[in-house]
């Protein structure tokens, strides 16, 4: 309600021009009846107002007079923002901006009535003799706008006017202005958008753009009433100024600038119709799905269960990720968003799982009240699949007309009549999709990591006038390379292998060969040890056998050597691997991508020097995190790990080397031999024996 009040308070301020008008006191002033042959002119200077205020450099008490001042250019148009290091005006797309200016606004002007002079006498019946001012409206063109204000049908028109015209009624300017408060107070957001909408579609003119001071003018005017609506406005503007009854001429309110109020007709009327403006936020974080071992209790319905910046994860794992905003103010039809989408970007080893975004919104920044959510099939928004030039995954999510529709104005959040914000203003949104690691050499491996961005991308109605905010989350992961040798070099590779089983989580490493690289990559995981990937060392150019494993997430291992070649001895014990990641002292510097002129740690939105009570996202979130680093040991013994292609430690290293086992006894071999030899020859030496001993006999015969 409070910011009702304010907003109601400007929107009276400027509607003080009307009631100002001299009431039946002419003839006491020289010079000051209305020229009716004259013309008039507006001109309108449109500044941020909520900024202004949070910097200490304006108030909201100040009333326009009509007349230009000076020092409220000075002050908001020229001056430097705080937070504005380098004094700069340019917004970064190509537009520039200066001071608290706002750039891109549409205001809309309908004549809407006549200026009479009344006067009545006593003479002709009337209760006294006086002369003032009214307002003749057209019974038929100002029918819709008498009904918003809750004067339909003429009522509490001035009736003694009414012969002056059977096609009009005749207001006093009191009445007017009352009813237009008392509308806006009753049933703010109502009034403002059928005031837009009836400025618009019964030949209203619409204003040039404000532009880079916010400036805008419109000459050459008809005399006589004035609405005038706020009828386009560009991203940063939460809250667009009341529409508000302007007479032309106009007698000038007494002030600072004007010490000569209610003794002229000015036609040449100047006004300070200011604006509100926030901006929404945005943050993207990331888990490893808890069916691929995440170190989280999987609830799909808490934003803080495993999410982070930064994770590891291993080759072939699922990926779930999230998108956070908090959207800004949304109060009227000027402020609707006409575009919002969310460009998301993957590193070139992840790939999207699609046909699973789900939509979700939240009263609160915690996201524990649930006000609605939606997936693609109910046709609030449309996803679109690309990739970059770096072979990088693009996904487009992007509100279609009906979902900006129910944005803007579901009532699920305020319900009240009078509440000014309507839709899911100052809700937020949240976005989840997975996606999954490659296991190819398109993955990052090491401290280089694979980092995801989202660009959160929106528009207000002033379609040439949109901003960005941008956040990203990295993934890393890493790789084991064993050199295997034998130390005779004589041994066959093809004959040992390895098996890898993760010590945390007890699952097997599964892995493929790429033949053409001579790397295995992790490809999933699995509980029973004989469907485990057998690793067999690939023959290097040097002779070396290689072992090199990509796609590891930080965690405890054990390798185990399972067979080696013949004649060689397998290891006594397993080898024991511990990849480690802690944070680096580098800071991701994704939110020094000024793409549109606003950034995530803004200075101009980093601190609130005065505060109003009613800041939206302000002070901005300061976001920052850092990136990983990873170190490994090998047998509770330190390594320095490798680099992978520039990305340093990526690779633990680690040696095996199978010597020769021991020579046994060995029989049916030459202990054979020497006994057949023994053998032939106690059987020669016998048979000479008997040859001899024959030969004796027959001598002796």
């Amino acid at each position: 309600m409070k910011s009702v009040k304010k907003i109601l308070a400007m929107c009276l301020a400027i509607m003080m021009i009307v009631s100002c008008i001299p009431a039946a006191h002419a003839a006491d002033v020289p010079n000051t009846a209305i020229d009716l042959d004259a013309k008039g002119s507006l001109t309108l200077y449109k500044y941020d107002l909520t900024n202004a205020e949070k910097d200490g450099v304006w108030d909201s008490s100040y009333v326009s007079t009509g007349v230009y001042d000076e020092n409220v250019n000075k002050t908001l148009g020229e001056s430097k923002r705080a937070g504005d290091n380098d004094n700069s005006a340019d917004l970064g797309n190509g537009e520039v901006s200066y001071g608290y200016a706002v750039k891109g606004v549409e205001f809309t002007y309908l004549r809407v009535g006549d200026i009479v002079q009344y006067t009545e006498s006593a003479n002709d019946g009337d209760a006294d003799n006086h002369i003032e001012i009214l307002y003749g409206i057209d019974k038929a063109v100002g029918a819709d706008l008498l009904t918003v204000l809750g004067l339909e049908n003429g009522a509490d028109r001035y009736t003694n006017a009414d012969h002056l015209d059977n096609a009009k009624y005749y207001y006093q300017s009191d009445v007017l202005i009352d009813a237009l408060a008392q509308a806006l107070q009753n049933n703010s957001t109502t009034v403002k958008n059928a005031l837009e909408t009836y400025v618009a579609n019964n030949g209203g003119t619409a204003m040039p753009l404000t532009g880079a001071y916010g400036k805008s003018q419109a000459n050459n005017l008809d005399l006589g009433l004035y609405i005038i609506a706020e009828t386009k406005c560009p991203e940063m503007v939460t809250s667009t100024c009341a529409p508000f009854f302007l007479s032309i001429p106009m007698s000038p309110v007494s002030g600072s600038n004007a010490t000569d109020g209610n003794t002229r007709w000015l036609y040449d009327v100047t006004i300070y119709p200011k604006n509100l403006t926030g901006i929404p936020t945005l943050t993207k974080s990331l888990r490893e799905n808890v069916n691929d071992t995440g170190k989280h209790k999987g609830a799909t319905n808490d934003v803080t269960d495993g999410y982070a910046n930064t994770g590891t994860a291993s080759d072939g794992d699922v990926i779930d990720y999230q998108i956070l905003s908090t959207l800004a103010s949304i109060t009227s039809k000027s402020t609707y968003y006409s575009e919002l989408a969310f460009i998301d970007t993957l590193s070139p080893g992840l790939s999207y799982n699609k046909n699973d975004i789900l939509i979700e919104f939240f009263s609160d920044a915690a996201c524990t009240n649930l006000l609605d959510s939606w997936d693609e099939s109910k046709g609030y928004f449309k996803v679109s699949y690309s990739s970059t030039s770096k072979n990088e995954s693009v996904m487009t999510i992007e509100m279609t007309a009906q979902g900006l529709n129910e944005i803007n104005t579901n009532k699920r959040v305020y319900t009240g009549a009078s509440m000014i914000n309507s839709g899911y203003s100052d809700c937020t949104v949240r976005i989840t999709y997975k996606a999954t690691m490659h296991s190819d050499d398109s993955v990052v491996y090491g401290n280089s990591g694979n980092p995801n961005e989202v660009v959160m991308l929106w528009k207000r109605s002033s379609q040439d006038y949109y901003d960005t905010l941008v956040d990203d989350a990295h993934i890393f992961t890493y790789a084991v390379e064993l050199v295997k040798l034998f130390s005779d070099a004589k041994g066959d590779y093809a004959n040992v292998e390895f098996i890898m089983q993760n010590d945390s989580d007890k699952y097997y490493v599964k892995a493929e060969l790429n033949k053409d690289e001579g790397v295995y990559y992790v490809v999933g995981h699995v509980a029973d040890k004989k469907d485990a990937t057998h690793f067999i060392p690939v023959k290097n150019a040097d002779g070396e056998g290689l072992v090199i494993v990509k796609g590891l997430e930080d965690d405890a291992y054990t390798v185990t050597e399972v067979r080696t070649d013949n004649g060689y001895t397998l290891l006594k014990d397993n080898i024991k691997i511990v990849i480690s990641q802690v944070e680096a002292t580098e800071l991701c510097d994704i939110y020094s991508s000024d793409l549109l002129g606003l950034v995530q740690n803004d200075p101009r939105y980093a601190a609130i020097i005065k505060d109003t009570g009613n800041l939206k996202n302000m002070p901005q979130p300061h976001l920052e995190h850092h990136l990983l680093t990873a170190s490994a040991t090998v047998d509770s013994k330190n390594v320095n790990m490798l680099d992978d292609d520039g990305s340093a430690n990526a690779i633990v290293p680690l040696k095996v080397i199978n010597t020769r086992g021991f020579d046994l006894p060995q029989t049916g071999d030459s202990g054979t031999m020497a006994f057949s030899i023994i053998g032939i020859l106690l059987m020669a030496c016998a048979a000479v024996v008997i040859v001899m001993v024959f030969r004796k006999k027959c001598n002796s015969n």
